[in-house]
């Protein structure tokens, strides 16, 4: 047989080394499985603080104890730090932040009045001091009373455990000088700035730290029809919705409450928080 010429014999000695060396990968390959690149999961959104409220779902950081022991197992408790943000019912409720004002409160009355629904005021001290009259309007018509600190302090929740339990105590005492006796059952942190020690002082004063389930953010004064947009789509059974009566411009939102309270009274029962827990 003739010898190859060298060019072929160069040829074929590459073909057969490629052939050998695919089958060596092809081996491998097989004995070592397939490797993919491992799932890599996206950062969760961190919450994202408005400029005067977080949204409803921010959370306390995962395998953070709660200041008055698991709340992980109750329905209503599963808000920032343990906060109660729904009312564990089907029931919704509707909550009113910063007042009272002598403008936009009677005006919630009435409309609340109207349809025949109560409410959850959440009071600042400085306002109930200036406005007892309206205090006691809200309770004598069968309003559930909630602490909103003295005078809105975001920050109160960085502060000692006796600097908190003092502005609590000073908002309480306001409250009950317009109204003795008064039943405060809640507290609501301003901003939903919640911290550990604001929820326990809370709760040592015999309050539930209440935050939210829907936030129509009323207090960038959207307008009214925006508001009651959003709370309509929004809710749902066992929602407790943010609005404001005071700290800034509210008609819009005294004017969504003609919208938002024959909507939802036609789909839900809307009543106050209980005042005795």
């Amino acid at each position: 047989m003739r010898a190859a010429s060298p060019p072929r014999a160069l040829w074929i000695v590459a073909l057969v080394t490629a052939g050998l060396l695919g089958s060596a990968y092809a081996i491998g390959y097989s004995l070592m499985g397939h490797q993919s690149t491992p799932d890599i999961a996206a950062p969760s959104d961190s919450p994202h603080q408005f400029a005067n409220q977080p949204p409803a779902t921010s959370a306390a950081p995962e395998g953070s104890p709660s200041p008055a022991g698991p709340t992980a197992d109750n329905a209503d408790q599963d808000g920032p730090f343990g906060t109660q943000m729904t009312t564990g019912t089907g029931q919704v409720t509707l909550t009113f932040d910063d007042g009272p004002d002598p403008n936009y409160t009677p005006q919630a009355l009435a409309a609340l009045r109207a349809y025949r629904v109560t409410a959850t005021f959440c009071l600042v001290g400085e306002n109930v001091q200036a406005h007892p009259d309206l205090v006691r309007a809200i309770v004598a018509d069968g309003h559930t009373l909630c602490n909103h600190t003295w005078n809105h302090d975001v920050t109160l929740g960085s502060q000692s455990y006796e600097s908190i339990r003092a502005d609590l105590l000073r908002t309480n005492e306001a409250i009950r000088a317009a109204v003795p006796d008064a039943r405060i059952a809640y507290y609501r942190q301003p901003g939903g700035a919640w911290t550990y020690p604001v929820v326990s002082v809370s709760r040592d004063l015999g309050m539930v730290p209440l935050h939210w389930t829907v936030d129509p953010a009323d207090w960038e004064t959207p307008g009214a029809a925006s508001i009651a947009g959003m709370v309509n789509a929004s809710t749902v059974p066992g929602s407790v919705v943010l609005l404001h009566d005071a700290g800034g411009d509210r008609q819009g939102t005294v004017d969504a409450l003609y919208h938002i309270l024959p909507n939802l009274t036609s789909r839900f029962q809307v009543a106050a928080l209980p005042p005795d827990l």
